[in-house]
């Protein structure tokens, strides 16, 4: 009888059976006590009580009831990667960034890929944004690159972050999602989602792998140059294994079979060595040009036209190895937008300032005020006048935790002084809303010039899909934001609910 051949992911635990078969471990406590045995509690007799005092048993059920942190509450699943960056193109006379230093340089690399709304449980392959997240660790310390696998997103001032991630996830009072009425009314009364939810309901909404999709920064920053000279710059990393999607019908019948499919994808990837790579480029716009844009270029709702603004070549990276163990390389990965190196920074973003704060505080939260002393966010060296705080791992010994001081504490970078540049700023402090300029033009652009018509046929059944369930106030206005964009987009959406409530009459 011919058996099913398992994939390396499978074979996880008999490859490590093989490669330490000639180790002989002798099992301890959390503290190293060895353990005389495990497979019973001590007790008053065959049935007494157990005791207390069963220092082996307290070890095990103490940690076992802590075993688990907070989950993301935005990304919470996901699965991670290690490899390098290496530089192939000079773009040092627009950064002073060390990472881009010279060509052939490599800096190690973490990724973290994710679904957006879910839990940890959420199937791999529903409609969702991905996220693509790339931690560099450079001799400058760590920089994070945070971003998504589509190069604009639904809001645009980081205040309304919360309230679209709420409409992702579950009706507080049902505890089901989707809740198509929470959706669609949010994105019919922010017309800026308008071009971000044509992308998620395209081809692109639903990825074949984490490897065959491209990644964004979408985040504005800036890049300053070693004669102080900045310029405003977004990130690209683009697949070098192609574009490859899934349909929804595809989609939703590997959800049923795998919840797992595109973690099981990249780890088989890795370990068979079929290393996934991405090109990684740059779109420089400067502050004269940034004044003249006829859109705002710190939006994240709009992309920079690359006829206006082409990709620059910079390098790549590449993924070739897996996590040791999940858990502590992947689920303890933090991520922060305001790891920053010297010659990158802010722009006038305004998600991107939200999440200089977000971000970090998420990590205090969910792993700890120490949680940068963890193996897998630990830079290289640490020189500060932080200390203390819970798990603390690096106490940096008897330096000096104060500032100044005449005992030699750590100085300030002259370095990184000359590249932190003066910003004029002025302006009446105000609450201005930026989700009222033009939400459709670059949205028409994408659905007549880019899309191609059996995609904008595919588009339009996605999107008449999740409006079916909902009432018909929303859909009427959702219809009306996707009219402005083309006004065939809003009547084929309008034609292909009818045909649903029609057949379903007719049944």
């Amino acid at each position: 009888m011919a058996t099913t051949p398992r994939d390396t992911a499978a074979n996880q635990l008999l490859e490590y059976s093989r490669k330490h078969e000639d180790e002989e471990k002798t099992m301890t406590t959390s503290f190293g006590t060895p353990i005389p045995d495990k497979n019973a509690s001590l007790t008053v007799g065959y049935h007494g009580p157990i005791l207390l005092q069963d220092w082996i048993l307290l070890d095990e059920l103490s940690h076992f009831s802590r075993e688990r942190i907070p989950e993301r509450v935005v990304h919470a699943k996901g699965a991670g990667a290690f490899g390098y960056f290496e530089v192939t193109h000079d773009i040092t006379h627009y950064t002073a960034a060390t990472v881009f230093s010279e060509i052939g340089k490599k800096t190690p690399i973490a990724v973290r890929f994710s679904q957006v709304a879910g839990e940890l449980g959420y199937p791999d392959t529903v409609r969702d944004l991905r996220g693509f997240a790339i931690k560099f660790y450079t001799e400058d310390g760590i920089w994070d690159l945070v971003g998504n696998n589509q190069p604009v997103f639904f809001v645009n001032d980081c205040i309304n972050f919360p309230s679209f991630i709420h409409v992702m996830k579950r009706n507080p009072k049902t505890h089901l999602r989707p809740d198509y009425d929470m959706f669609w009314d949010m994105i019919s009364l922010r017309p800026e989602t308008t071009h971000t939810a044509l992308i998620l309901f395209s081809d692109r909404g639903i990825p074949a792998s984490y490897r065959n999709m491209h990644g964004y920064g979408t985040n504005t920053f800036a890049f300053v140059n070693n004669h102080g000279k900045l310029v405003y710059c977004k990130f690209h990393y683009l697949t070098n294994q192609g574009i490859l999607n899934l349909s929804s019908e595809e989609a939703q019948k590997i959800a049923g079979v795998d919840t797992d499919y595109h973690t099981r994808d990249l780890y088989n990837a890795i370990e068979n060595g079929d290393y996934p790579s991405w090109n990684f480029y740059v779109q420089i716009m400067t502050p004269e040009q940034a004044a003249k844009s006829p859109y705002d270029p710190f939006d994240d709702s709009k992309v920079w036209l690359h006829a206006d603004y082409p990709l620059i070549p910079v390098g790549r990276f590449v993924l070739n190895k897996n996590p040791k163990n999940y858990f502590a390389e992947v689920e303890q990965i933090g991520f922060d937008v305001a790891h920053l190196i010297p010659g990158i920074e802010p722009s006038p973003d305004r998600m991107l300032q939200g999440r200089l704060f977000n971000y970090g505080d998420t990590h205090r939260y969910r792993l700890g005020v120490n949680s940068l002393q963890l193996p897998v966010n630990s830079p290289f060296k640490v020189h500060s006048y932080t200390r203390d705080g819970r798990s603390t791992i690096n106490s940096q010994g008897g330096t000096p935790n104060y500032h100044p001081n005449s005992f030699k504490g750590p100085e300030n970078d002259r370095r990184a002084q000359a590249l932190s540049p003066s910003l004029p700023l002025s302006g009446v402090a105000k609450r201005i809303d930026n989700g009222n300029d033009d939400n459709f033009t670059q949205a028409r652009l994408l659905y007549q010039r880019v899309l191609k018509p059996d995609e904008r046929s595919r588009l339009i059944q996605n999107i008449a899909s999740w409006l079916k369930p909902t009432n018909s106030v929303l859909q009427d206005r959702a219809i009306v934001n996707f009219s402005k964009v083309d006004e065939s987009l809003g009547q084929q959406i309008r034609e292909e609910l009818n045909s649903y409530v029609t057949h379903h009459v007719d049944l």
